[in-house]
């Protein structure tokens, strides 16, 4: 899981990154989920190691992106989101308000709680 800030967020841009995601996550066998707010971009990210270590430093090198930061890297038993290439969160209300990702939060939250909201979301996205 990471968080990085928008640049030059906007609808086009959010549905540029959703298509690229959808078309290459795939064949990579990564699934996951992407909050997009203009002020933040929290992301899961799930599969082989590899693969994510690769699209972490795309996302790293990728201009839309600023501030990048890892906030978990662990393994999991079972899958959040197995039947999204990748999942857009159309709730961001349920995550962390933008003063409290001002403030810190995201950076100084369990692990628990990171993962938490993406529990909500995959519960409520079967797939």
């Amino acid at each position: 899981m990471y968080r990085s800030q928008p640049f030059g967020f906007d609808t086009a841009m959010l549905a540029g990154i959703l298509s690229a995601a959808r078309r290459n996550n795939p064949r990579l066998g990564i699934t996951g989920a992407l909050v997009c707010r203009h002020d933040l971009y929290l992301q899961l990210i799930e599969g082989p190691g590899e693969a994510i270590d690769a699209l972490y430093a795309q996302i790293e090198a990728d201009d839309r992106h600023f501030d990048v930061r890892l906030l978990l890297s662990e393994a999991m038993g079972e899958r959040l989101f197995p039947n999204w290439a990748m999942l857009d969160d159309t709730a961001p209300s349920q995550f962390w308000s933008a003063q409290d990702v001002a403030k810190g939060a995201l950076e100084t939250a369990s692990p628990e709680e990171l993962r938490a909201p993406f529990v909500r979301l995959a519960a409520a996205n079967p797939g």
